[in-house]
């Protein structure tokens, strides 16, 4: 168990709670579609780079064991958060709501909106489960090959590897057999690309995180 000065731990469960949003947002906002360079990406390319980034940050400070928490802990939430739209989307609505303007209108967008299907709900906690446990066994691999300089590089490759996966897990899941081979392998390559490149774009922000986050005047927390 690591030990933790309280500004430490102040610091880590800010960095919990912008890993916790970043992640809710991919899941909740990503289903919005937008057109980039001619390709339809969903708007969660900017924000599910972060949960990844935000891992390699926390391993680089605290170690592999934090890493995985953040990970465990994520899925939890993710899972609950299916588990709390489901019950919300079976449970019936007062009709003395739906029946006012502004309660009809928020009645038709409300399933469209949080209606995921259970197709895409366990594809979404398969890819997350793999893909961010392998970015954090590949992020430390390659600090083993390449040693504790050159962040970005450690960072990018696992993320390199760990984004395919999350990707193609989800594609395959979700809808395999729903797109042709054409379209799925197309969107597939397109989005992970585009996530890798959101990745290489943010890394300024993950040293700026490296840098809040350790102690100048404080031993290094264990990083087992």
């Amino acid at each position: 168990m690591i030990q933790l000065s309280e500004s430490q731990f102040r610091k880590l469960v800010i960095a919990f709670a912008v890993y916790l949003a970043s992640l809710f947002a991919a899941n909740t906002l990503g289903l919005k579609l937008m057109p980039v360079f001619g390709l339809t990406l969903s708007v969660a390319v900017f924000s599910f780079p972060v949960v990844f980034l935000m891992t390699d940050v926390i391993g680089e400070v605290y170690g592999k064991t934090v890493a995985k928490f953040f990970v465990l802990a994520g899925f939890i939430a993710t899972l609950l958060f299916i588990c709390y739209s489901f019950l919300s989307l079976a449970l019936p609505w007062a009709p003395q709501f739906v029946e006012t303007g502004r309660g009809q209108a928020i009645f038709d967008g409300y399933g469209p909106i949080f209606g995921t299907t259970v197709r895409i709900a366990i594809a979404s906690l398969v890819a997350f489960a793999i893909a961010q446990y392998q970015d954090v066994l590949s992020f430390f691999f390659f600090k083993a090959k390449l040693g504790e300089k050159n962040f970005w590089l450690r960072s990018t490759l696992s993320n390199l590897w760990s984004q395919f996966l999350d990707t193609a897990v989800f594609m395959a899941i979700a809808f395999l057999g729903v797109l042709s081979w054409p379209v799925l392998i197309s969107s597939t390559i397109s989005w992970w690309l585009f996530k890798v490149a959101m990745g290489v774009v943010y890394q300024p922000l993950a040293y700026a995180g490296i840098w809040l986050l350790k102690e100048k005047n404080e031993s290094k927390p264990n990083q087992n």
